[in-house]
């Protein structure tokens, strides 16, 4: 049922319901129960406002996925606050971009990674930019650093430093209720092709999503849902952790995902359903067929992208049914293709909360079947983003003529199935003829001897680009280059086949495990890169 709630008073209300008693999130071996961490978030929200903090200043959280990382994100919205989950894996210049573009006032921080945080002040400060952090909540003691008050250790030059268990230990009071369509959270994009970006969602946008999620799969207090995605992005938050408690399920966390290991896991922990993104199913498809593969107890998954030449295998061979969706951090479940109404692969059609079309570059729909900007638009309040931190010019941009543009392509059919091509920048655009990066990975991932592959333009000596494409063997397989060129031609128009191939160990990934492709831009055409026109 549809309500109009803040994340705090959401969850109370699944902290308070006897059919949602039993709902619990284990990450890496800890636990907690969902009365306990409405009750720890309290505390926190309590002793984050004695700290000073007033509604709408920005806390920072920088961690591993811990339950501590639960309570600091609910605690901060019970206080009105604006979380700004921040990526432990990411580099000084990019946490600094985003301290600096949401004013963090205060920060929540694993001590093994405050060192990473004074780089990211250290790099602010050296770009001229100004900083307002000031309080550091540590989850566990900082060797050397003495609390409570301002300390110099060479690491926290200049923060005021306590304990996160001070907060937990406060005595709870009641605080004002929070608007639901404030901001809740800044999450920043990866940054893939360009600086991050700070995507604002109020705690309504936060809570229809995991409402909705819930009532798309049908889970109920009898499932266990599994996610190796990081809490600083919107699938494993609202997909997993809030969608498990509005069904009042149990949700295990982990914070690498192992392809080897996957489906023992879930068999050992009675998993019934995960979400899935990036090149999550592909890895999964390539390992080496088992006898025991369809013996697990998962009965479905989420997510996107399954490749379509994978998709009825995989259901097959592991007895899941899947639900492919097409959505992003801005804009939720856009798309959705649940079993009972498919078109395999497409991103299935408009859900019941957005208005979807593909446009041309004057923002006007063209017709079924022809390629361009997929763009969307919410039909209730509350489901879409509300803006850019920071950016004004990046939202105005964003929304013109009163569409979100995603920045993706894409095909509708007449039918409104969506089909997903691939982002309009990562378009390789070779001798006057556009390339879908799409089309040339959906190819080369069927070869058996390919367990992932990015396709990528490098620049051509000829003007504008050629195409290139990193590889990673299957298990136990070797990719000879002329022998995957040769596989393309007949498979891929012959201004499509790539002219580089580089085989490599591994493809750099992002958490979610999408191909940082602008790593593979940036080193371009290497001395290990085997080359058609050389090879001739």
């Amino acid at each position: 049922m549809e309500q109009d709630t803040s994340l705090g008073e959401w969850l109370a209300s699944v902290a308070a319901d006897p059919d949602r008693k039993d709902a619990e999130v284990v990450i890496e071996g800890e636990q907690v129960s969902v009365q306990d961490l409405d009750a720890a978030a309290l505390s926190v929200a309590t002793g984050l406002v004695d700290l000073g903090l007033r509604p709408d200043d920005r806390v920072a959280v920088l961690t591993p996925a811990r339950v501590a990382s639960l309570q600091a994100w609910f605690g901060i919205a019970r206080a009105g606050l604006v979380e700004v989950p921040l990526n432990p894996a990411a580099g000084p210049v990019a946490l600094a971009h985003c301290l600096v573009r949401s004013q963090v006032r205060a920060a929540v921080c694993a001590p093994e990674l405050v060192p990473l945080l004074t780089q990211a002040m250290e790099q602010a400060r050296a770009d001229g930019d100004e900083l307002v952090l000031h309080d550091l909540l540590l989850l566990d003691p900082l060797p050397g650093a003495e609390t409570g008050r301002t300390v110099s250790t060479g690491l926290t030059t200049g923060l005021s430093t306590m304990p996160f268990a001070d907060l937990l230990a406060t005595e709870p009071r009641d605080l004002p209720a929070v608007d639901p369509g404030s901001t809740a959270v800044v999450l920043y994009t990866s940054g893939t092709t360009g600086p991050p970006k700070g995507v604002r969602l109020s705690h309504r946008a936060n809570v229809n999503l995991a409402r909705h999620t819930t009532e798309l799969m049908g889970y109920t207090r009898d499932d266990r849902l599994y996610s190796v995605f990081p809490l600083y992005h919107s699938n494993a938050r609202y997909c997993s952790v809030m969608a498990g408690f509005e069904a009042g399920a149990r949700v295990l966390m982990h914070r690498k995902f192992t392809a080897s290991g996957f489906w023992d896991i879930c068999r050992r922990e009675g998993i019934t359903a995960f979400n899935y993104q990036g090149a999550m199913m592909s890895i999964l498809a390539k390992q080496p067929a088992r006898d025991d593969d369809r013996d697990n107890p998962v009965r479905v998954a989420f997510g996107a992208p399954c490749p379509k030449e994978i998709f009825t295998e995989f259901e097959q061979r592991f007895g899941v049914r899947l639900t492919e969706i097409y959505g992003s951090t801005e804009v939720s479940l856009v798309c959705e293709m649940p079993p009972e109404r498919r078109r395999i692969g497409t991103a299935g059609r408009q859900s019941p909360i957005y208005t979807v079309a593909v446009v041309d570059e004057l923002d006007r729909p063209v017709p079924p079947g022809t390629p361009g900007e997929i763009v969307a638009r919410p039909k209730k309040p509350g489901w879409m983003f509300d803006g850019y931190e920071g950016d004004p010019a990046a939202t105005v941009k964003a929304w013109r003529n009163l569409w979100f543009h995603t920045g993706d392509r894409g095909v509708l059919d007449e039918d409104g199935f969506l089909t997903f091509l691939d982002r309009v920048k990562d378009t390789v655009r070779r001798r006057g003829e556009n390339v879908s990066t799409w089309e040339v990975e959906r190819v080369i991932a069927d070869h058996p001897d390919v367990a992932q592959v990015a396709a990528y333009g490098v620049a051509s000596e000829l003007s504008e680009e050629e195409v290139m494409v990193a590889v990673v063997p299957a298990p136990g397989a070797d990719v000879d280059p002329a022998a995957l060129e040769e596989y393309c031609r007949g498979r891929l128009t012959a201004f499509a086949v790539p002219r580089y191939v580089r085989v490599v160990d591994a493809l750099p990934l992002t958490p979610s495990q999408r191909v940082e492709k602008y790593k593979l831009r940036a080193e371009g055409v290497t001395p290990d890169t085997w080359d058609r026109e050389a090879a001739r």
